[in-house]
């Protein structure tokens, strides 16, 4: 018997409430889980089991009017391998780099401290450098979807871990998309918060002035739950940011409510011959306008050339400023692909950086007075996906081409949240992504869980009647 249909978190309150089943049994199905996979590349570092169910014991210990208070008593989850939990390794996906880490990233200790239980630590694209999620040294993570696929990257681990039922949520980082390709691929959400939201203290920085903390959930209404725990100012960290109002038009979302949604002008739309999420996007925009959206599209070229600034531009020296030491030291340690993208940050001169900045402040405000025009910005969260072969025989020209619509975001200081947005002909999930000006998260998650509800009644339709 299957206690377990699904763990998002209404679910596994509702079975604690009722006693159908316990924490400790939801660890047992979840260690059987993971075992039963075998080693498929998710993680880099599984918890040993005992030292769960430790944890587990505890919390199963507390007196009741204790664990009412804990909105995340019993709630599994996973941390992306460049974040540090102390005590535990930290690979960065490069077994060469790995140290025992002597501090917990504040995030992962606030959930920590509402009951959530840390199953362990997930594969990444090394250095979270790229969009593919197979750039690692373990074993490459498999997209659930269709092996062949690649899962997305940089936090790949994280979204498989939850796309697979091995944990009620996941830990990530996004710096250019990292927290909503991985999404797209695994029929997952990704809520990628407002840089400086979510403490990016005790993190192997990819580019530390535009790094993330990111969420990755079966449903919007748990992406935003957790986010809603984990957020708060952060004194200690010199990223963190108080929380800010946003503009009285994105505070919120009501189903049937009016709102303005701006798409790509179609001749800037890029599905790299992908017909398939370009009928899906179509439909999406469909479903936004049943919701109450009016569609305006605009001019994507200035969101394109913030993109190139993120690895075509001086960012690319950033990286270098995180980890470009170790690689210097260690050049064989660290995959060529890696390498080669980081180090190239030695060609870069000061100047450089200072041009990039000069232009990105032109491009903000070139970009200003579309957030008077609409709402919400709506892009699919990739033109396509590929191949782990395709991937390897052209690592750089498909991961560019798989942050079209993702790069910019940090960089123009926006908040995203990716959703599922149904399935292409070979099974493989595709999505759309709700981007806003920054700390417009609560209007987002109200579109974005209607929206998701929305998809998920046709694609269920669409099945029965399959």
């Amino acid at each position: 018997m299957n206690l377990l249909d699904t763990l998002d978190i209404a679910s596994l309150i509702s079975g604690y409430h009722t006693h159908r089943f316990s924490p400790s049994e939801v660890i047992e199905i979840i260690f059987q889980r993971i075992a039963t996979r075998g080693t498929d590349g998710i993680w880099t570092y599984v918890q040993p089991k005992q030292t769960v169910l430790a944890r587990v014991s505890e919390l199963e210990q507390l007196p009741v009017n204790v664990r009412t208070r804990l909105p995340l008593w019993g709630i599994p989850f996973s941390v992306k391998d460049c974040i540090d939990v102390a005590g535990l390794p930290t690979t960065c996906a490069c077994p060469g780099f790995t140290y025992i880490a002597d501090y917990t990233n504040p995030v992962v200790t606030t959930l920590i401290n509402a009951g959530a239980i840390l199953i362990g630590k997930t594969n990444l694209d090394q250095f979270a450098t790229g969009l593919v999620g197979i750039r690692t040294g373990f074993d490459i993570p498999r997209n659930p979807f269709g092996s062949d696929y690649i899962p997305g990257g940089s936090s790949s681990g994280a979204a498989v871990s939850v796309s697979t039922g091995l944990v009620s949520f996941a830990v990530g980082t996004d710096t250019g998309g990292s927290g909503r390709v991985p999404a797209s691929f695994n029929n997952i959400v990704g809520l990628k918060p407002t840089r400086g939201l979510l403490s990016t203290a005790h993190i192997v920085d990819a580019c530390r002035t535009l790094d993330c903390v990111s969420i990755f959930a079966l449903n919007v209404e748990d992406a935003w739950k957790i986010a809603q725990i984990a957020k708060g100012f952060d004194p200690q960290n010199s990223f963190s940011r108080h929380e800010a109002n946003p503009p009285a038009n994105l505070e919120s979302y009501h189903s049937g409510q009016a709102f303005r949604f701006g798409v790509p002008l179609s001749e800037h739309q890029e599905f790299f011959g992908n017909k398939d999420i370009e009928g899906l996007f179509l439909e999406a925009i469909q479903t936004l306008i049943d919701m109450g959206g009016t569609c305006i599209p605009i001019n994507y070229t200035p969101f394109m050339e913030a993109n190139d600034l993120l690895f075509r531009g001086p960012w690319i020296a950033e990286r270098y400023a995180s980890v470009g030491a170790f690689i210097e030291a260690n050049q064989q340690a660290v995959l060529p692909i890696t390498r080669d993208i980081i180090l190239s940050a030695k060609q870069l001169t000061a100047a450089d950086v200072f041009k990039g900045l000069y232009h990105l402040a032109d491009l903000k405000k070139t970009i200003s007075p579309v957030w008077q025009q609409i709402d919400v910005l709506v892009v699919p969260t990739t033109g396509t996906i590929y191949r782990i072969a395709e991937v390897e025989n052209n690592p750089l020209e498909l991961n560019a081409n798989l942050g079209y619509y993702t790069n910019f975001v940090n960089l123009l200081d926006l908040s995203a949240l990716a959703i599922p947005n149904g399935f292409q002909h070979n099974g493989i999930p595709a999505g759309i992504t709700l981007i806003a000006p920054p700390f417009s998260e609560q209007h987002l998650v109200d579109l974005g869980a209607v929206f998701h509800r929305h998809r998920t009644v046709k694609s269920d339709a669409v099945s029965s009647i399959q």
